[in-house]
């Protein structure tokens, strides 16, 4: 892990830059202030394209200046270190940052940093898309990052509203690389996966394009430990695009876009008996059930990158963002296994716009301000068939009624920070400033937050930093549950509770304190500590028989724990090694409390009770070696002491470890057909069979068991 403020670009870097450097006739190198004379055969685009060329650095330069890390844990993955995973780029995003400090693997793709449940905002080119409906698919993909970085910790005042992690992704087509490649995948369970990706410059105009089709035949984690999943298909088709313009030397525009659409079956557990019964209509065989679940998601976001003289960057976005979870139940085999049958469809559309200012007030202060703001329009339609049921809930007629339980919710929210970037002297980077956060849905709150972060250079070698961070994380607006508790008294889908309290706001208090030791040029040493103190707790999970996320708060929390990382690169050797401790407890239940048994509630107010996503310890490695002749060798892998199991979380489940490893080479084709990349990857080397979960604890609906060994064979071309 690596701890550090961003480095100023020389500003005689960028002006070189911008000119161009060029090349005589006889090699001797030459800037716009000497140039050459230009020939009868001189490629005039030629050199047009490298003046574009250094513009557009220039501006990634002024971009990456606005975003600011001071006194945050930072963790940075380049375009090589996602080569070396090794299913490579086709590496789900959510795989990927497990292989980062502090990042716990769950179910269904959902990751937890630092005890956090999901909160995890992301950014394309520092531009926050806005989230999803939580679903099992991933709505973005590794394949079109060039780079990216992972924040955790006391975060500078530009970041807010998801606070656990900030994933900043620096996507592929902001250079003026032209060409391309195409690919297929295939492996174990069905795998099969087609890609392309194209990329070029048009005189000002760049451009990058990527998308992606899958299908396999373990869609979502296996309910039962066997090797195949019974109904378990999927069909996951993703795009991507990025159009960038060049104004003039300190402006551009751009165009961003991005599109995922994704079909799962439902997995079946066989042997199961039916709990009710149904009119008309034999006991189903819970092996030949037929629930489903569709997501899609479209994001499209334009922005504006400009400068004011040599002092002021700033960049303007406006984006839109559609995405929707439809669960198609069994019809009558949900009715019989849960006494409920409901097709449900959650949809959000949000629209907004977000600006950054940077200005370099002088050698020891640059001052950054921003402005945020979104509209969001949810919807939930809710058709529910259920049995007639008795005070005990038993079943008291086999013909069933049919409830519509919609809603829709408007939700507003508004935010602006100011930061001032300070170096009093030369090894001292403080970085202080103020939030200001304002939510509007079924809750009407807001929250000004203080920030501190600081980085202290000892030496050479020795960085030291600290921060604090004041945060306010309202809650998801597409997961505020808005079942009528009343609508289904008197059925087999009554509720335990008549409790309703509207979800609220988390406001916490977070300290962050480590050091980066650079042992030597390839050695680098990380260790990182962090103390979060909680009010109204934010917490998701699994209550209806449809695999969506409902939000509800714990009255408060106490999260704190330990990162330990080393990071190794040499020219042909790389590894990592990340360890995490984490300890994340709550108390009380204050909303949502019609989703808990009357039991469970007391329990939990009465105790402090483990946080279902708690893992005691997590731990990644990764090792990668590059042989003379072109051929690449990786391996990673995960481990975790078991999450949280059973009545109010007081048991975990068993701890476990899963390898993965890969050869890559690439081969020369000769007579002018050029390049031939290929790989062979193995999941789950050992084929070792572990729990994830176990359907029980809060919140939690259902077993799922990790990925059996899968062998994966891909071959790309480029062009």
């Amino acid at each position: 892990m690596r701890f550090f403020a961003l480095a100023p670009v020389a500003a005689a870097c960028l002006s070189v830059l911008a000119a161009g450097v060029h090349a005589d006739p006889a090699g001797t190198p030459a800037t716009s202030a000497n140039p050459p004379a230009p020939t009868a055969d001189a490629d005039v685009s030629s050199l047009q394209r490298v003046e574009v060329t250094g513009t557009r650095q220039r501006l990634d330069a002024a971009r990456n200046a606005l975003s600011p890390d001071t006194g945050s844990s930072i963790y940075r993955l380049d375009k090589q270190d996602l080569k070396n995973l090794p299913l490579g780029d086709s590496t789900p995003l959510n795989q990927v940052l497990l292989q980062t400090p502090g990042v716990v693997q769950d179910s269904y793709g959902q990751l937890h940093v630092r005890g956090d449940h999901a909160n995890v905002q992301y950014r394309i080119n520092g531009v926050i898309i806005p989230e999803s409906i939580s679903g099992f698919g991933q709505a973005l993909e590794t394949r079109f990052a060039d780079h990216l970085n992972v924040l955790t910790g006391a975060l500078p005042a530009q970041y807010g509203i998801r606070n656990a992690a900030v994933v900043d992704i620096q996507s592929k087509g902001d250079t003026p690389d032209s060409g391309g490649s195409i690919g297929v995948t295939l492996g174990s369970r069905g795998h099969a996966e087609t890609s392309l990706e194209l990329s070029g410059t048009q005189g000002q105009l760049n451009y990058f394009l990527t998308g992606s089709f899958e299908r396999n035949n373990i869609g979502i984690e296996n309910p039962t430990p066997d090797r195949n999943a019974l109904h378990d298909k999927t069909r996951q088709g993703k795009t991507f695009g990025l159009l960038s313009y060049v104004l003039g030397d300190d402006s551009r525009v751009s165009v961003m876009f991005g599109t995922s659409n994704d079909r799962f079956q439902i997995p079946d557990v066989p042997g199961q008996s039916p709990s009710f019964t149904t009119d008309g209509h034999a006991p189903v065989d819970s092996a030949t059930l037929d629930a489903r679940q569709n997501e899609r998601n479209r994001f499209v976001v334009a922005s504006y990158q400009g400068a004011l003289g040599s002092l002021v960057d700033y960049q303007l976005s406006v984006f839109n963002r559609v995405t929707d979870v439809h669960y198609q139940p069994d019809a009558i085999g949900d009715l019989q296994f849960n006494g409920i049958a409901a097709d449900i469809l959650r949809r959000n559309n949000a629209s907004g716009v977000q600006g950054d200012w940077s200005y370099k007030l002088n050698a020891a202060h640059t001052v950054r301000a921003g402005l945020f703001a979104q509209q969001e329009k949810v919807t939930s339609a809710n058709g529910a068939s259920v049995f007639p049921a008795d005070a005990d809930g038993n079943q008291t007629s086999g013909v069933p009624v049919f409830i519509q339980d919609d809603s829709r919710i408007t939700g507003h929210l508004w935010s602006a920070y100011l930061q001032d970037e300070w170096k009093p002297i030369k090894p001292l980077t403080i970085n202080y400033g103020l939030r200001y956060d304002k939510v509007r849905t079924v809750v009407d709150e807001q929250q000004f937050s203080p920030r501190l972060g600081a980085v202290y250079e000892v030496s050479d070698t020795l960085r030291l930093h600290a921060g604090y961070a004041r945060y306010f994380t309202p809650p998801t607006t597409e997961k505020i549950d808005t079942t009528s508790v009343a609508k289904f008294l008197g059925t087999t889908n009554a509720l335990p509770s008549d409790a309703n309290t509207a979800v609220r706001s988390e406001r916490s208090d977070y300290f962050d304190a480590g050091l980066s030791l650079q042992v030597s040029s390839q050695l680098t040493l990380g260790i990182d500590g962090y103390y979060r103190k909680v009010k109204h707790l934010q917490d998701e999970g699994q209550f209806g028989n449809a695999l969506i996320f409902s939000a509800f708060n714990f009255e408060q929390g106490r999260i704190y724990g330990l990162d330990l990382s080393a990071t190794y690169k040499a020219e042909r050797l790389s590894g990592y090694v990340n360890l995490g401790l984490s300890h994340a407890r709550a108390k009380g239940i204050e909303s949502g409390q019609f989703n808990f048994e009357q039991d469970e509630l007391d329990y939990i107010s009465s105790h402090w009770v483990h946080l279902d996503h708690e893992q005691r310890y997590s731990g990644s490695a990764g090792l990668s070696y590059r042989f003379g002749d072109g051929l690449t060798a990786s391996t990673d892998l995960l481990f975790g002491s078991g999450l949280r199991r059973g009545f109010a979380n007081t048991e975990h489940l068993p701890a476990y470890t899963s390898v993965n490893a890969a050869v890559a080479k690439t081969f020369d084709l000769g007579g002018g057909l050029g390049k031939l990349d290929t790989r062979l990857a193995v999941v789950n080397l050992f084929d070792h069979v572990y729990q994830l979960r176990d359907g029980s604890g809060i919140g939690v609906g259902a077993p799922q068991f990790g990925l059996r060994r899968s062998v994966y064979v891909t071959v790309s071309k480029p062009f």
